[in-house]
């Protein structure tokens, strides 16, 4: 099995190549590594560049934010299974072995993977939650693994959405297509907090709303759920003003 990992980036010299080196020493027999730059002004070219000759491709320019820049990394993937790990993130030792283990035998059109998370502060997180499937709860997607096959049948992610474009994916490909989940509880992933998502609760929290409310969840509980989420983050939302 062919794994294509992506890593998208901008401006984060110093930890770059702390999630470059997870994904290139893992050792994986058959890796593709595709890194996206949004344009870096700060020295993360010149990282990047530095483990050039282990990439299959390094793209460097403006993109549209988060997603488009992912969306970009997909279309060059010609792996059998894909994967996402955002510079300042990082895999655990043997992830990628384990993802193809998971795979083996499975249905590549039909089929998503997710293990274990480890938050910076927050410790272990579970990397599927299917009791609160309608709720918003899937974990980051460093610990989501996900066959081309499957972005070709039910497209990629949201672009004009500037925070969950991911939460709009998993929610579409575990409820409205049903895929079969594959779930490992090991840790996959390290999830360094502090991130874009974690600067925007509030903003996070409406894109969930819309989400919910695209695939057809009841308005009055969505939005009863969105102002009850509000309502228990305000004291974030207040501190990363």
């Amino acid at each position: 099995m062919k794994i294509s990992i992506v890593t998208i980036v901008r401006n984060n010299a110093s930890q770059i190549r702390e999630t470059m080196d997870s994904v290139l020493n893992q050792g994986f027999p058959d890796l593709e590594y595709i890194v996206i730059d949004g344009a870096s002004t700060d020295g993360t070219v010149r990282e990047i560049e530095a483990c050039g000759d282990r990439l299959a491709a390094f793209v460097s320019e403006p993109d549209g934010g988060i997603y488009d820049a992912m969306n970009k990394g997909i279309a060059r993937a010609t792996g059998d299974v894909i994967g996402l790990i955002n510079a300042g993130d990082s895999y655990r030792p043997g992830a990628l072995a384990l993802v193809e283990k998971s795979f083996r035998g499975r249905e590549l059109d039909h089929s998503i993977f997710w293990g274990d998370v480890i938050y910076e502060k927050q410790g272990l997180v579970r990397g599927f939650r299917p009791h609160n499937l309608f709720r918003g709860a899937f974990a980051p997607h460093p610990s989501m693994f996900v066959p081309r096959r499957v972005y070709e049948r039910i497209g990629v992610y949201d672009s004009s959405m500037r925070y969950l474009g991911d939460y709009d994916f998993m929610y579409r490909a575990v409820n409205v297509h049903k895929l079969d989940v594959i779930y490992v509880p090991e840790p996959v992933a390290f999830y360094r907090e502090g991130g874009c998502s974690d600067r925007h609760i509030a903003g996070c929290l409406r894109d969930e709303l819309k989400v919910k409310l695209r695939y057809g969840q009841n308005p009055a509980k969505a939005k009863t759920e969105y102002f009850l989420k509000l309502i228990k983050n305000l004291p974030r939302i207040l501190l990363a003003k």
